[in-house]
């Protein structure tokens, strides 16, 4: 489900190039914070899937509601 998860987030994400540098800016809409700078679109992706997962995992140990994405949602319970 978290593979899902963080499948379904990544199709949200959005890129543009820097006409200053030519470098690219990924974001994901609705999750803030989570954002990407690289020389090339790849790199771009990849730094974005990376801070998506550790902002998931900062979320989680804090006890924060994560957003729904695409019907799929991570709900943190409290175990006994």
């Amino acid at each position: 489900m978290l593979t899902n998860y963080i499948r379904a987030a990544m199709h949200r994400a959005r890129y543009e190039i820097f006409p200053s540098d030519g470098s690219f800016y990924g974001e994901i809409p609705g999750f803030d914070g989570v954002y990407a700078n690289a020389e090339t679109l790849e790199d771009c992706r990849e730094e974005l899937e990376e801070v998506l997962e550790e902002w998931i995992l900062l979320r989680v140990s804090r006890n924060l509601p994560l957003p729904a994405v695409d019907g799929i949602e991570l709900t943190i319970r409290e175990v006994a």
